[in-house]
């Protein structure tokens, strides 16, 4: 691309200079690049929004069946007419809401050591593991909460319901965990343990936002900090974490639309009901993707387009989430930085 700035003749009596006119000739070369770009980025718009008009086509027969009813209804009777998302819809939130609970401290903790304690030779490895961990298969995460976490989250669980179970979602109205008789099986495949999982999974991808918001820190403000005596803690407190600010917020969003769309992992380890169930340590729960891919085979044609209605509201909701996200990290200092 070639850049020509054209420089205005000033005579005796004209005012002094303005800006320069910068004007850009842009090659054959890029304005082929420059239609590539757009046109991948139209395509990604269309494939979006033609996902979105199939399953609004598919299920707004169910919706139309239900109408208002398909938000409150708790059960999940699609043949009888009698079905909704309320259960769905609640479950997913609060297994989502305990995952962004777990995995944002841990996440802002891991990025702020790789991106201000970690020595550069070991910088690179930590940054590697970190994304290591988004690329495991769902399907382990799993084996690996079902099989070891959820027995030995039952006495953290019985200690969280005695100590604090006068706080809201934290109790479990019949239980007694004084009792050494009583069932194992009431702690067993919570919201608690799914979304202990969850939180594992989220946790790289709000990690590598965080870590790149940090990492952009103007090292002025940096070098300001430590000549007005702030330690290390202290400028990171004064200067990265408000820089990074809208990192964080973004990231986090950007986390909890993975957690609301998760599947497998949700499946393998929770006990499906159909009834909001407010108690996070207390077994059984549910959530929209989990109960796609369990109803989605054995499904009759009717249910099958009540599904589809569940999909949409799922897809709405994790559409909402990641735009909100994407407005927040823009108008940031590091997103801004980012974008341009």
């Amino acid at each position: 691309m070639t850049t020509v700035v054209t420089t205005p003749t000033l005579g005796p009596g004209d005012p002094p200079e303005s800006a320069r006119q910068v004007t850009s000739a842009a090659g054959a070369a890029d304005r082929i690049f420059g239609l590539s770009l757009r046109g991948v980025g139209i395509a990604v718009l269309l494939i979006m929004g033609a996902v979105g008009l199939f399953l609004f086509a598919r299920g707004s027969g169910a919706v139309a069946d239900a109408g208002l009813r398909f938000l409150t209804t708790q059960a999940w009777e699609p043949d009888s007419h009698n079905f909704g998302i309320a259960t769905v819809i609640t479950g997913t939130l609060l297994i989502a809401a305990v995952a962004v609970a777990l995995a944002v401290p841990l996440a802002t903790g891991v990025a702020l050591y790789i991106s201000e304690y970690t020595p550069p030779t070991l910088r690179r490895l930590l940054i590697n593991v970190v994304d290591l961990m988004a690329a495991v298969p769902g399907v382990v995460y799993g084996l690996w909460g079902f099989y070891l976490l959820n027995p030995l989250v039952i006495p953290l669980a019985r200690w969280i319901t005695s100590t604090f179970g006068w706080l809201p979602l934290l109790g479990i109205h019949d239980a007694h965990p004084g009792d050494p008789l009583e069932t194992a099986t009431k702690y067993e495949s919570s919201t608690f343990v799914a979304g202990i999982v969850v939180a594992l999974v989220i946790m790289p991808t709000i990690c590598s936002v965080m870590r790149e918001s940090f990492s952009q820190t103007p090292i002025g403000e940096r070098e300001g900090a430590y000549a007005l005596g702030a330690t290390q803690l202290g400028m990171i407190r004064s200067v990265v974490l408000p820089f990074g600010r809208g990192g964080m917020i973004g990231g986090t969003m950007l986390g909890l639309g993975r957690a609301m769309g998760e599947t497998i992992v949700v499946v393998m380890i929770i006990t499906p009901v159909f009834h909001i169930q407010p108690e996070i340590l207390r077994s059984g729960t549910n959530s929209v993707a989990a109960l796609v891919a369990l109803r989605f085979e054995a499904a009759s044609p009717f249910e099958l387009t009540a599904l589809m209605a569940a999909g949409l509201s799922l897809f709405a909701l994790t559409l909402v989430v990641n735009f909100a996200a994407s407005a927040i990290i823009v108008r940031s200092r590091s997103g801004q930085l980012s974008e341009a």
